[in-house]
């Protein structure tokens, strides 16, 4: 994931933006410019970090994690990097196309439904027995699921591509004359969102990446499902932005910013009455949730309850990312990530070391909070107006 964020050079949410903007304006030629630009940029430089990342992949597991029993499934993975890349950038555009469905299912359940399918039969078929027969070492078998998730990067990435030129083909035809953009421009928009992204998947990283490092493989898993379950509080805020973005880009390239702002406040106060019986709940009831995956999971019982907040946070606030992304903010955007992943690193190496998951929780918490009343603040004074919802007692 790091290093596919690295290998879009930001033309992910690039296009997202430009393909939205000019679709709605009936400016498919430029719509099919970009993209074949965009394809021309990354395809070369995605395989260059595949390549790279293949051969330092003892270095990786050894020098950074202290695992040097990870090596081969860093190097299973650096062969998905190339079609990781040009799955997102196809379903980014996708996006900005306002395709939800083809969207959701290629980038947010293909994988993972096809890999689950697979991995299942193979599971069947892999009986005792068999693997007495064809002498299977272990080792392989410990790297099948990874294996499987990648060969399902590689079908859904084919399948993204073919929906993506449909799309293009039933675009109308007519021709106008419009003044091309340059690779220049394209980059000076798509490198900041290159920045932002890298960052910000940097900052939600951090924090498992640091416990790996000071702490034990148990911290990391136990952690690992603390977060992944404070994230059914955000899934309104997901869910809601993948309609929203290009939605954005449509009214600022069409200068309706009342629009724009009375839409943000709309959909901001729809997320939060979603997310707060959920936030409740999940706080409330913590320590029966993580019993579900397990007794020594109540560890992460603080943890979770920190996480929950934090995510909150991130409902509360509404869509500050990408109103900045899709209105030409895109550089600010990109220093108050900066800013909060070099705070949120900083945290990290204070608190995981003695305090462990909470402190990675803390640290989580205090980062998220610093970027969006920032980015928020940043919005209000754009549009006018904050977005956040303040019920009427």
């Amino acid at each position: 994931q790091i290093s596919s964020v690295i290998g879009r050079l930001g033309m992910d949410t690039a296009l997202l933006r430009f393909v939205a903007e000019y679709s709605s304006q009936g400016k498919w030629e430029i719509v099919k410019d970009i993209y074949k630009k965009a394809i021309k940029l990354v395809l070369p430089f995605s395989i260059i970090i595949s390549i790279l990342v293949f051969f330092s992949s003892p270095y990786i597991a050894e020098l950074i994690f202290k695992k040097p029993n990870l090596e081969p499934y860093f190097k299973i993975v650096s062969i998905g990097i190339v079609p990781f890349v040009l799955l997102f950038i196809h379903t980014e555009s996708l996006r900005g196309l306002k395709k939800i469905k083809e969207y959701m299912f290629l980038q947010q359940a293909g994988i993972f439904i096809l890999a689950s399918i697979l991995l299942g039969i193979g599971t069947l078929l892999l009986t005792s027995h068999v693997l007495n027969i064809i002498n299977v070492e272990l080792n392989f078998l410990n790297q099948v699921p990874v294996l499987t998730y990648i060969f399902s990067v590689f079908i859904i990435s084919l399948v993204a591509y073919f929906v993506w030129k449909n799309q293009l083909n039933i675009a109308p035809n007519f021709r106008k004359t419009y003044k091309p953009l340059t690779y220049s421009y394209i980059l000076s928009v798509s490198v900041p969102m290159l920045f932002s992204s890298s960052l910000a998947l940097i900052m939600g990283w951090t924090d498992t990446i640091m416990l790996g490092v000071f702490r034990t493989e148990e911290e990391v898993g136990i952690y690992n499902v603390a977060l992944r379950v404070s994230m059914i509080t955000s899934l309104s805020l997901m869910a809601i932005n993948t309609i929203a973005a290009p939605k954005f880009a449509e009214f600022y390239a069409n200068r309706n910013l009342n629009e724009l702002l009375s839409f943000a406040k709309k959909i901001t106060r729809i997320m939060t009455m979603i997310s707060f019986p959920i936030t409740l709940l999940t706080v409330l009831f913590s320590k029966e949730i993580l019993y579900i995956f397990g007794q020594e999971f109540k560890y992460g019982q603080i943890s979770l309850i920190i996480l929950t907040l934090s995510q909150f946070i991130n409902v509360y606030f509404g869509s500050v990312i990408p109103i900045l992304n899709m209105t030409g903010n895109q550089v600010f955007v990109q220093n108050i990530i900066l800013v909060g992943s070099l705070l949120n690193i900083i945290l990290n190496l204070l608190f995981v070391p003695y305090l462990g998951i909470i402190g990675a929780a803390i640290s989580t918490f205090i980062s998220i909070l610093f970027w969006n009343v920032i980015s928020g603040y940043k919005v209000s004074k754009f549009l006018g107006k904050w977005i956040i919802f303040i019920p009427k007692l």
